[in-house]
């Protein structure tokens, strides 16, 4: 095999299988090259992650070690991600009756919810992260691009049992917009107790929501490590009920009347370093 091709094929290694750890002697008999060759193609692997902002190959030493890659991005391509999202966001059209905002073209189209999963990812590099939950159904398509990111499986809460899930763990909470009291189930075999959790959702206003799912995560013995909004509501900041969080995006103004939406970077971009 040429060495323009072995990279390739490497390079295609490390994005599929992300924070693995994977030996030189792997790679040696896989490619079938001498192992000095493989700790140059790393070298020269590493060096292009980290030049287009997409992550890094950590070496591990010692007879355990071996090299993984750890997805990142870097603080501009993650601005350029969101600021097109609020370029699509700010059109008056995808205004809803009641002040809602159309959003489902954008969580349904792979381009942008992987790149969406890219930046939310970047945020918790260096957690361990066991799990990403989110609750049914329009947070599924980001739970899905953050985990493929991170290399971890998906827990999706239901807001009713599913006979097909077995036994089940099941909660109620106040909900944060509606305050009315509703009910989160999860299959008891879906979280290994004592788990590190990232949760994620597509939009918040007042975070009842966010707050179910962690009071669900306690019954599970679960450490919650992050959570992640796509967008929040600011005119709902006074009676949040979650406040450790990141948001990529913040709708300040939705005016059916005027017709206009206004949308400002979320928190993400004030707690990366």
């Amino acid at each position: 095999m040429k060495r323009s091709e072995r990279l390739v094929a490497m390079t295609h290694y490390f994005l599929e299988n992300p924070k693995t750890l994977s030996s030189l002697p792997y790679f040696v008999e896989e490619y079938d090259a001498a192992k000095s060759s493989i700790s140059e193609d790393i070298d020269i692997i590493d060096d292009m992650f980290q030049k287009m902002g997409i992550g890094e190959l950590r070496t591990v030493a010692g007879a355990a070690g071996g090299v993984q890659y750890i997805p990142d991005l870097s603080i501009e391509r993650a601005h350029t991600t969101v600021e097109k999202l609020i370029d699509l966001l700010e059109d008056p059209s995808r205004i809803l009756p009641g002040g809602y905002v159309y959003m489902s073209d954008l969580l349904g189209h792979p381009k942008y919810v992987h790149e969406i999963g890219q930046v939310f990812a970047s945020a918790f590099e260096h957690t361990e992260i066991d799990y990403v939950v989110t609750v049914a159904t329009k947070g599924i398509p980001l739970a899905y691009a953050i985990a493929q990111v991170i290399g971890v499986p998906v827990v999706i809460i239901r807001r009713d049992p599913k006979v097909t899930e077995g036994s089940t763990v099941s909660i109620n909470y106040v909900s944060g917009s509606s305050r009315k009291i509703q009910t989160m189930v999860l299959a008891k075999r879906s979280i290994e107790e004592g788990s590190n959790v990232f949760i994620v959702d597509d939009f918040m206003k007042a975070g009842g929501t966010i707050q179910g799912m962690k009071s669900l995560m306690r019954e599970f013995n679960a450490n919650v490590k992050g959570i992640g909004v796509l967008a929040e509501a600011e005119d709902e900041e006074e009676d949040r009920k979650v406040q450790d969080y990141i948001s990529l995006i913040k709708f300040m103004e939705v005016d059916e009347t005027k017709e206009t939406i206004k949308v400002e970077k979320g928190n993400f971009f004030f707690t990366k370093n």
